[in-house]
Order: C-alpha cells, then structure tokens, then sequence
C-alpha cells in the first residue's frame, strides 16, 4: 500500500518522504508533522488475512498482543494497528491497515487469531471500525442504543446527557 517514510534531516528533526523528495521547510521554519509517515509495514485491508497467516505460519510469530485503531480526522482515515510477538522474544512486527473514515470496513483475523476477537469489538465499538467474518460483532463497553464512535475525534462532547438532570 503506498506510505511515506520518515527520514532524519540534517539538524536532527524528522522530515516525510513521499516518491523519494523529502518536504523541505524554509530557513527558520519547521515542517509540518506527518503522522500517516510510518516505516511498518501498511498492507491493504482485503490483503490484512492473507498477511496475518504469512506472520505466522511463515515467519513464526505465535501471538497477536494488541490491535488498536487511531483515528486521523484530518486526513480521512482510520489506522488499524496490529502488534506481533514471538513467544521466545525476538523483534516485534507491527502492521498497519488503512481505511477510509466513512466506510471503516476490515476483514476480521478472530478465525486466524482468536485473540483478536475482542479488541476488534472494541474497535467497532469505539471507532466504528467493521470487521466484516467476525462472529459476534456488537458493542461491548457502550450500550446498545448509543449513538456514535465516542473514540472518534469528531465526536461531540456530551458531557452527562446520558445521566438525566438530577440537580447534584
């Protein structure tokens, strides 16, 4: 999936590389941070099982620790994340999926990983993130009847509308 890498700049900062040209401020001024520049591994989300399965039956890692979803509004898309271990220590493998933010749709990993199947309710429940195979896709720490991604960085404030006005 195309990315863009971050790269160290001659004073020490970080600068993004998008087809080889690095973005290069004017003298006095510091570039914009790129927070979609990464140098994991992005994969496309119909390509997310196939990639899950190399891990481990190619490359031997035996435990998806954690998958966590980060919401970039500014840009559109929501970042699935997925952390891989190996259970007798060596380098952790993180991987990365993108999908847009107004159809958040990734195939599950719970029938390869059974591991995943919380983390991606919880996904869904906070983000809205779809996990399309997954057995039991429902909320698990909102109610049934909220509305909305609370983890979402567009949602509103609600403050204690849920509470009812009880004067205290």
């Amino acid at each position: 999936m195309p990315t863009r890498t971050r790269t160290q700049t001659s004073n020490g900062s970080e600068a993004s590389v998008a087809d080889g040209k690095a973005a290069r401020p004017k003298r006095g001024e510091h570039a914009p941070v790129d927070l979609l520049a990464t140098d994991d591994a992005v994969v496309y989300p119909e390509r997310l099982p196939e990639v899950a399965r190399y891990v481990r039956d190619v490359l031997g890692y035996e435990l998806l620790s954690n998958i966590t979803a980060v919401d970039y509004l500014a840009d559109g898309v929501i970042e699935m994340v997925y952390h891989f271990f190996h259970l007798d220590g060596g380098p952790a493998l993180v991987i990365k999926t993108r999908v847009p933010r107004d159809h958040p749709v990734v195939p599950s990993l719970t029938d390869e990983w059974p591991g995943a199947n919380l983390q991606e309710r919880e996904a869904f429940d906070l983000f809205g993130v779809v996990f399309t195979g997954h057995p039991n896709l429902t909320r698990i720490y909102m109610w049934d009847e909220f509305e909305g991604w609370p983890m979402r960085k567009d949602f509103p404030k609600q403050g204690d509308k849920y509470f009812g006005d009880s004067g205290e």
